[in-house]
Parts: structure tokens; C-alpha cells; sequence
């Protein structure tokens, strides 16, 4: 086993045995599959119910078996002719690093965290990141729902096993200050980013599924509260908010979670606080928002990361909040525009040809909100979740919702459920 801090969280295996035995498993399935023509979800889907349909044989798998391919002690052996090779970096020896790597893209990254634990090859390479830049870019997306009921203290759930799965991650390093502070957060690439504030500044915390561990992140050029932001891949776009001084702001920035580092932006034409952010069609918007308390904006814009302009949309989010109420709540499935109107409780499709909005339907009954404070409606790969807390007196429930748009008119489904605040505080999607 691995020293220190685990990698991952990862699910749990009844023994070591089963758990070698599943990775043996997989990787013969997988080599079978690589020369076939199939989507890579499709085969994490064939190698789950293979797994399901087989684990009473995997369970006989010996030991010896495994040792023949992972060296769990990470040490040298001897080659045909000899000469000593590193099991370590060959990572399952048969096969070969390249071809390993090739089937490790393929698996589910909740078995990351028991991969990483084989030995130090395997973990070092999670660690890198390497396998979630080759996801990428080879279109392979897992989306998990993180957020927040409790000062401090985070949770995710992973929608894609049979019945889903809760992950309760690190609570966050203590900050009085920070603690109380108004917050905002963003999923990019394989990090979460939460902002707040300090004594006498702003602050960033990060999260980072690689090595499963909080650390201070790195602050913007002009550091600010109450923005719109979205992510696409590896970078962010943050947009308006105020600043320290209450100043509201036209300007924006780009957060490259590869290299750490922001970059301004031109600024926008008008300037706005409490707004939302979404990536459509591959260009950033910017919705709704306040220049002044009680002073609604109900138009958007539209930035052009090639051409590096801004375009207004008048009346883009009319309709969508009141002055004491939430920022819209938006999401985007498909490079479609849908809201959450929380105010009549309906969710509304934004029409592009027209710049109109329609309506398609009502929000699920039971999670409510304080003027769309406490509820989070956000895009988890092909779905739109609401997630939010029940009126109910007693202790505090959270649910999860989910519709797929492509399926017809809304039809909510409760995904989960599980004790914990009923207040959503802070919500992100990160999707690798």
C-alpha cells in the first residue's frame, strides 16, 4: 500500500484479492475491446455488467496469478537476458506502459483511487495527471456533482454506478474568516476552486482530485466576489463581480488549471455583479446580473475566445431573477440554454434564432429555496440535476434530481437522497 495520503477516494473492495483480481480482469477485457469500434463509455458499461455477471469467478483469482503481471512491492526483476527491469514503470508487464496506459484511460476514474494504491508506478502516473489530459483528448468524460451543505465541508456524487455513489472529500483547512465569507466555486479540468475571503484579502482554495488534498490556490489579477464563471475543459472563464471595495466590474479573466495561471481579459461593455456563467457553442456568456442594488440587468454577453470581442444580447435573462433573488440559475446540456425559474417553479429553454425564452415544464416539488438561494441547478453531462433540501421539520435532507432533456418533457427522477444540510451553499460540476 501506498505511504501517506491516499491518492483517490476509491471505492471499497471486500479484500486485496478481489481488488487485484477485478484489475487483472479488466485489462484482459479490455485489450479484447481495444481492436473492436466501440465508443469508450460503451465499454466501461460492457465491463461493468461483466464484472456484475463474473465477480464469483474473479474472487478465485489467486494472488500468484496477479504477481505474474503487477509487482505490488514495486521491485526489480530479472529480463530473459539478465538485465533488471522496473515493474514500475512497465506498470502491467505483460503488456507493456503504452498499452497499459491505453487500457487505464479506458477505466472508470472511481477506480483510480484503487489503481493508485497498486504501487508507486501506478500512482505516480495518476498523480501526474497524464491519464486525464489523454481523456480529454480523446473525448472520454466522467461528470461528478460536488457541493457544499456545510461550512467548510464538501461532498460528490458520482451518478454513473448502478445506484451512484457519495464521496466525502477533505474538510477544507480552518479560516475563521474565510468560514463566514460569501463564496463562489468553480470546477476546471481536475480542480475545484473556491473563493472567499480572508482578514485583508481574497482567497482561493483548491481542491484537486489528483492527490485528494486541499491547498491554497492561486489568486486572480484583480480578486473579487459575486462573478459569473463557467469552465470548458481545462480553463475557466470568470466575468463582473466587485472587488474589495464594493466596486462592481466590467472585467474578466481565464484560468489555465494546467499552468495555474490567469490571464486578463478584455473588458466587457457593461459592468455587473450577481451574474451567471455558461459555455454554449463553444463562446462564453455572461447572464443577467446588478450595477447597483435594485438595478436588474436583463441583458447578456457573448465572448469570443478567437476573435477575443464581446457581444451584448439585449433582454438575454429577462425574466429569470428578482433583485433579492439568486443569480439565474443556468445550464447547458447539449449546447442547449436552459434556467431554472425559481420563482414559479418551472424551467424554461432559451430559444437562439429568437433570443427568447419557452417554457417546457415544471422543477421537481419536493427542494425548495430562499429566492433561489440554497438551490443549485447545474448540467451533468447529458442532464440537467437540481439539487436542494425538502421543506420538512426534523433533521436536514439533501436530494438530487435529474432530468435528460432529450428524453421529452421534463420528468424529474430523485437520484439521491442522504441526510446532511438542506441548504446547497456552494455547487460545481467537474467533468474528466
Amino acid at each position: 500500500m501506498l505511504e501517506g495520503q491516499a491518492c483517490l477516494i476509491s471505492r471499497a473492495l471486500p479484500s486485496a484479492c478481489e481488488q487485484e483480481s477485478h484489475w487483472i480482469y479488466m485489462t484482459c477485457s479490455l485489450l479484447e475491446r481495444c481492436a473492436k469500434p466501440k465508443r469508450a463509455l460503451s465499454i466501461e458499461t460492457d465491463l461493468q455488467e461483466e464484472f456484475v455477471k463474473d465477480s464469483e469467478k474473479r474472487r478465485k483469482k489467486s494472488l500468484a496469478n496477479l504477481s505474474n503481471s503487477v509487482d505490488l512491492n514495486g521491485s526489480n526483476h530479472q529480463g530473459n537476458e539478465g538485465e533488471s527491469y522496473n515493474d514500475t514503470n512497465s506498470l502491467i508487464n505483460p503488456i507493456g506502459r503504452d498499452n497499459s496506459i491505453n487500457c487505464l484511460v479506458r477505466c472508470s476514474r472511481s477506480d483510480y483511487g484503487s489503481i493508485a494504491s497498486l504501487n508507486s508506478g501506478f500512482r505516480d502516473l495518476i498523480r501526474s495527471g497524464e491519464l486525464y489530459r489523454l481523456r480529454r483528448m480523446m473525448g472520454i468524460t466522467e461528470h461528478w456533482v460536488y457541493f457544499s451543505c456545510n461550512v467548510l465541508e464538501w461532498e460528490a456524487y458520482d451518478p454513473y454506478p448502478n445506484g451512484g455513489r457519495w464521496i466525502n472529500l477533505p474538510r477544507m483547512p480552518h479560516n475563521e474568516c474565510f468560514m463566514f465569507s460569501d463564496k463562489e466555486s468553480l470546477a476546471v479540468g481536475t480542480e475545484l476552486l473556491v473563493f472567499g475571503k480572508g482578514v485583508n484579502s481574497h482567497i482561493v482554495m483548491r481542491y484537486t482530485i489528483l492527490n485528494n488534498s486541499w491547498s491554497p490556490g492561486v489568486v486572480m489579477n484583480l480578486p473579487r466576489c459575486l462573478f459569473g464563471s463557467a469552465s470548458l475543459g481545462e480553463k475557466a472563464i470568470i466575468a463582473g463581480g466587485s472587488d474589495s471595495q464594493g466596486a462592481v466590474l466590467d472585467s474578466a479573466e481565464l484560468y489555465n488549471s494546467l499552468t495555474q495561471t490567469w490571464t486578463t481579459l478584455p473588458r466587457m461593455n457593461k459592468a455587473r455583479k450577481m451574474c451567471s456563467g455558461v459555455f454554449m457553442d463553444g463562446k462564453f456568456y455572461v447572464i443577467g446580473g446588478m450595477v447597483r442594488p435594485n438595478e436588474l440587468l436583463t441583458c447578456g454577453e457573448e465572448f469570443d475566445l478567437e476573435r477575443g470581442t464581446w457581444r451584448v444580447i439585449p433582454n438575454m435573462s429577462l425574466g429569470l431573477n428578482g433583485a433579492s433573488g439568486a443569480p439565474p440559475l443556468v445550464a447547458v446540456v447539449n449546447n442547449e440554454l436552459y434556467a431554472a425559474d425559481y420563482g414559479q417553479k418551472e424551467v424554461r429553454k432559451y430559444v437562439k434564432e429568437n433570443n427568447s425564452w419557452v417554457t417546457l415544464g415544471n422543477l421537481p416539488e419536493r427542494p425548495v429555496s430562499m429566492n433561489g438561494w440554497g438551490l443549485a441547478f447545474r448540467a451533468c453531462g447529458d442532464r440537467l440535476v437540481v439539487i436542494g433540501g425538502p421543506r420538512a421539520s426534523g433533521g436536514g435532507m439533501i436530494e438530487l434530481h435529474s432530468w435528460v432533456p432529450r428524453d421529452g418533457p421534463p420528468e424529474w427522477n430523485m437520484i439521491a437522497s442522504k441526510h446532511s444540510g438542506s441548504f446547497v451553499y456552494n455547487c460545481a460540476v467537474m467533468g474528466c
